[in-house]
């Protein structure tokens, strides 16, 4: 049990060999998500992991990170799924990502979530804890109810208990190539464009105190989300999608 894994890998830049240490917990008490709000785990289903590093990267680039860990993240669970005959041959339909920060299933379900906490010095990224919540072998029949309609765990998707140490090696392996690639130049948006769920879906985004909404048409270069709204379009560099509509093309 700990407190937050973000919390220990932060503590864990201090020591020596610290530095891209993963720390895994089987249970938190005091685990968040985005803005402080709390993350919901049972202990022993999920997978809870954070990894704290010191990239070679500018400050205008630290979303790449957090793009990088998501792209690592749905290349996993792709995998996972594609172990289980179950999930070939089952009615899901693909994951996707929801800007900013989820994995979601073909449906908008949630996943998983990442959790990217970035310190600044000038213009350069000083160090960053990159966190990831997922729900791995948490049946949304056990969820509570105020959850259980908009998330979702992997085992049910592929319709067996899915095995976490896999999952969890094969994240670390990607993060570790992708974050290599980022700081070496290469940037994530192509990939992160391609796998986006929210690509032509009318949208309300929180941002504050007020609330935007209108069709996403992209992301852009520098990972904002593209809103068109009443014939202009709205680069949003934060916020949260609070509702979600279907694909302007699929008719009601």
């Amino acid at each position: 049990m700990i407190g937050s894994t973000n919390d220990r890998a932060r503590a864990l830049l201090a020591a020596p060999r610290g530095e891209g240490v993963a720390v895994i917990a089987e249970e938190q008490t005091a685990g968040r998500g985005r803005h402080g709000r709390p993350w919901q785990s049972p202990a022993g289903r999920n997978l809870m992991v954070s990894v704290a590093v010191r990239p070679r990267l500018a400050a205008s680039d630290a979303w790449m990170l957090s793009a990088a860990a998501a792209l690592a993240l749905l290349e996993a669970c792709r995998q996972a799924l594609a172990d289980s005959d179950a999930a070939r041959t089952g009615p899901w339909s693909g994951l996707g990502l929801k800007w900013p920060n989820d994995l979601v299933d073909g449906e908008g379900r949630k996943i998983a979530g990442i959790l990217l906490e970035t310190r600044i010095a000038g213009d350069r990224v000083a160090d960053a804890v990159i966190g990831t919540g997922v729900n791995v072998n948490w049946a949304r029949s056990e969820m509570p109810v105020e959850i259980a309609g908009t998330a979702v765990g992997l085992c049910d998707l592929a319709g067996v208990t899915v095995d976490r140490v896999t999952l969890l090696r094969r994240y670390l392996a990607s993060l570790d190539a992708l974050v290599t690639q980022v700081e070496e130049g290469v940037s994530p948006l192509p990939a992160y464009r391609a796998a986006s769920w929210l690509d032509g879906r009318e949208v309300t985004v929180e941002l504050g105190e007020r609330q935007v909404a209108g069709r996403v048409t992209g992301i852009d270069a520098g990972g904002a989300l593209l809103l068109e709204r009443d014939g202009e379009t709205l680069s949003l560099d934060h916020g949260s999608v609070v509702r979600v509509g279907r694909p302007a093309s699929v008719a009601p």
